[in-house]
């Protein structure tokens, strides 16, 4: 049995596209890129794609035959070298899901990140006991303690995110469910999370809005999702939206743009970032 490939960093996503831009600038068929390097067209796709790794020297002669320039050659031989590199997720390969790997190389790159939770405290803000919590509550699919470890220590790695200079603008509107549903017998877990929330809540680049129950229906009571928009132009926006055993990518303009309407009208009737703050600190006197 061959051994599954990573999904795709977002470098060679964002290259992939750029070679089939390069390709379709130069007035070529997929077919005719393919007798060039002597493969099968399929090949040419998968390249574009992003649906295996940009072997260097079939990338170095599309370009030759694209026109590209010497200089801009190296360049992109260079940012492809650095995109075949595995994303530092690629080490906890055994608990993360094909699926979900992806997201989390998207996660890394995107500069906004807007997100709906009707559920649970989204996993960039989750403490590790609040975390551990969930996955102890069998909503991972494997509850075996060495997995559940795995998967704190790997949603624990994913909020280095926020720490970075040039962190991504996290927007998150969460149900009010997520601060009424306790995931521990422990009210301490709780406790420490909405501390936790009210800490994020303070910072510059994490947006917390609150959908109150006192609201009413909203378009967004389906399932959780995630938009990401990218500062690189080749690249654009994404949603994520995820059911029990996997996830959707959507990439198509009507679906981003139903999304991103969605998103708009949830944050113009949820709880604002000040109120927002005062429902925590409203449900943190609880415990």
């Amino acid at each position: 049995m061959s051994e599954r490939r990573p999904a795709p960093t977002v470098g060679q996503v964002v290259l992939g596209r750029r070679l089939q831009e390069l390709r379709e600038a130069a007035g070529l068929k997929r077919e005719e890129a393919a007798q060039v390097l002597r493969v099968a067209p399929a090949t040419v796709r998968r390249m574009e794609m992003a649906e295996v790794a940009l072997k260097i020297p079939y990338v170095q002669v599309l370009l030759e035959t694209y026109g590209v320039g010497e200089e801009e050659t190296s360049a992109f031989v260079d940012l492809a070298e650095e995109a075949n590199r595995p994303g530092w997720w690629q080490r906890f390969h055994d608990v993360l899901p094909e699926w979900f790997s992806l997201y989390v190389s998207l996660e890394g790159a995107a500069r906004i990140i807007r997100s709906y939770e009707p559920h649970f405290v989204p996993g960039l803000l989750q403490t590790e006991a609040y975390a551990r919590a969930v996955m102890e509550a069998g909503t991972i699919g494997q509850t075996g303690p060495g997995a559940i470890e795995r998967h704190v220590s790997l949603r624990m790695e994913r909020q280095r995110l926020l720490e970075r200079a040039e962190a991504p603008h996290l927007w998150v509107i969460m149900d009010e469910t997520v601060l009424r549903r306790p995931v521990s017998m422990c009210g301490e877990v709780m406790r420490d999370q909405l501390d936790r929330l009210l800490e994020f809540a303070e910072q510059d680049r994490v947006t917390l809005q609150v959908a109150e129950f006192a609201q009413g229906p909203h378009p967004g009571t389906y399932a959780p999702f995630s938009l990401f928009r990218f500062a690189e132009p080749e690249l654009p926006d994404l949603v994520f939206t995820e059911y029990l055993t996997g996830a959707l990518y959507l990439d198509s303009r009507k679906e981003v743009a139903t999304h991103l309407e969605v998103l708009d009208h949830m944050s113009a009737r949820a709880a604002s970032a000040e109120r927002t703050k005062e429902l925590l600190r409203e449900r943190r006197a609880d415990f």
